[in-house]
């Protein structure tokens, strides 16, 4: 489904990896590992399309991405190391206006719901900026409940901020969409547990220049 091809990428003056190739097919997790600053999040938004490589290409369903473009962004949900949330609206809200600017369409109730499987139905009339941290990623994270149709997930530390729950909530999320043969992206620096799913990884650290 998706295919790096000689990736390398450099920011400034600085080579964070080259010679990177990969292949990931539907029911497969590709974990990105690497310290920070060895370019786990420049690898993520090359995969989106939202960087552009020093050399190589990415491609989904062997077609080039950049060619793509809104066909690809159309089959993929991005969530980035910032959650994104406005403080002026409510995390339903927040929910709603995500998934429209990201093409989907939810109404209300069904944002309603997805809040509630992270445990913000209390919350989910709250603006946003009188909750945690943790209550933001959640409401970040929910969209991903809204996007089970999406093939491809590409998520930036998305255990980030959350409790013990939460974390055991997101895994079980990440291993069903795998069951469903999405394909999963994703960095972190926890050792992720999720069961039954088809883990590659990645260590950027082996990588650099």
């Amino acid at each position: 489904m998706l295919e790096a091809d000689n990736l390398e990428c450099v920011r400034g003056d600085r080579t964070l990896f080259s010679n990177l190739s990969f292949a990931l097919n539907s029911g497969e997790l590709l974990r990105v590992a690497g310290t920070n600053g060895s370019g786990k999040t420049s690898l993520l938004r090359i995969l989106c399309g939202l960087l552009s490589p020093e050399h190589g290409e990415v491609r989904w369903r062997g077609g080039k991405i950049h060619s793509l473009r809104e066909e690809y962004w159309r089959e993929i949900v991005y969530l980035g190391h910032s959650n994104a949330v406005k403080d002026e609206l409510t995390a339903a809200e927040n929910l709603v206006v995500a998934c429209t600017l990201a093409g989907l369409k939810v109404g209300r109730d069904q944002a309603m719901a997805a809040l509630h499987c992270f445990g913000l139905a209390d919350c989910a009339e709250l603006p946003a900026k009188v909750l945690s941290q943790g209550q933001r990623r959640r409401v970040s994270l929910a969209r991903l409940i809204l996007s089970e149709e999406l093939p491809l997930w590409i998520l930036d530390e998305p255990f980030t901020s959350l409790d013990a729950a939460a974390v055991d909530y997101m895994q079980t999320l990440i291993a069903e969409h795998v069951a469903r043969g999405a394909a999963i992206v994703l960095t972190t620096h926890q050792e992720a547990q999720i069961a039954s799913v088809a883990m590659i990884t990645i260590d950027l650290n082996s990588r650099m220049i």
